[in-house]
């Protein structure tokens, strides 16, 4: 099945289908899997200004769950299962959220989960639907009571910049690859990547070390992926983007799967996904093939700060399946079974 041109053509695809919200689709499937920034798109097109007013909260949840199966073209059920998750086939939760405090009962965030939250004002009315995986979930605790994270030790290298790994996975998209110089200035930096625009990993990495020597102003935020707003505005400058880009969506350049991380300390988190996992990916497919976790490219800036000024010192590239040949893991476990996480003022106005 051809994949859709446009977010609606995902409606009609499931709808013809007679798939229901519980038949299982495969990750990445290019007429029936919704990646995140469409799923998203969908759902704001769907229930922007729903009017909860005046539903007891079990009448609101089953209200809000039969809105969202229609608007993805799915049969409403006449009841709601109590799976984990309650959407199975496209593999997402949904929480309505009038307050920022979200809480997650009796069970772990699940990393390549996605979690659809849902935001009203205070006369009930949707104002906006985020769409988001659980990995990127995790970042915003600030209380370090989720169940684990990942984390690696990052040392200096003999030189300032390092390719890991020469060649990309042998994964098919990047396997089908030739020497031509890609053209991405027409794209932008979120959008899904394409066999036409995938630079290959040593190319990446030709293209970025330039930036080693650099500097940029230290926004004074201590979580890495707000210091490193500037430094994704460098990463896709370099690349050769027209434009900067990011939706909070992983990875961060999702156009050539590549992630950018600043280190000014030694610590790397890497969330609650391993680098080297082979899970599938919530993206698009890219040449007929589904796109592992392992398959992403790393992006490892060294930098140092002064507290308004960061100076960018070594850059070390690899893909995800080759992360831990070049840096050590290492972390803590907290178990905890009720998660509080505390949405940003933010988060429904990206």
């Amino acid at each position: 099945m051809a994949r859709p041109a446009r977010t609606k053509d995902y409606q009609e695809a499931i709808r013809r289908s007679g798939l229901t919200i519980y038949d299982p689709v495969v990750v990445g499937d290019p007429g029936l899997w919704i990646p995140a920034p469409e799923l998203e798109q969908l759902l704001n097109a769907g229930l922007g200004g729903l009017d909860l007013a005046r539903l007891p909260l079990r009448t609101r949840s089953k209200v809000v769950k039969q809105v969202v199966a229609k608007t993805l073209g799915y049969p409403i059920p006449t009841s709601f299962r109590k799976t984990q998750p309650r959407f199975p086939g496209q593999n997402f939760d949904t929480y309505v959220q009038k307050s920022n405090n979200l809480q997650i009962w009796n069970e772990e965030i699940a990393p390549t989960r996605r979690y659809v939250i849902i935001g009203v004002n205070a006369s009930d009315r949707v104002t906006c639907v985020r769409a988001i995986s659980g990995d990127t979930l995790s970042l915003l605790d600030t209380t370090g009571t989720l169940t684990q994270k990942y984390q690696a030790r990052l040392t200096q290298g003999p030189t300032a910049v390092e390719l890991v790994t020469r060649s990309d996975t042998d994964t098919l998209p990047f396997r089908r690859q030739t020497r031509e110089r890609r053209r991405i200035i027409d794209s932008a930096p979120t959008d899904p990547p394409t066999m036409e625009a995938l630079l290959p990993i040593q190319e990446v990495f030709d293209r970025l070390k330039p930036l080693v020597g650099e500097t940029f102003r230290d926004s004074g935020i201590l979580r890495e992926r707000n210091r490193g707003g500037t430094l994704h505005e460098l990463a896709c400058r370099a690349l050769g983007y027209a434009a900067y880009a990011d939706n909070g969506q992983f990875p961060d350049i999702r156009h050539q799967l590549l992630e950018v991380k600043l280190q000014t300390s030694p610590t790397i988190d890497l969330g609650l996904v391993r680098p080297d996992s082979k899970e599938l990916l919530d993206i698009n497919q890219v040449g007929g093939e589904q796109i592992r976790h392992c398959d992403v490219r790393y992006a490892v800036f060294l930098g140092s700060t002064d507290g308004s000024t960061v100076t960018l010192s070594g850059l070390i590239i690899t893909t995800g399946e080759g992360f831990f040949s070049r840096f050590s893991l290492f972390g803590g476990k907290v178990l905890n079974k009720k998660l509080q996480i505390r949405l940003p003022r933010s988060f429904f106005h990206v």
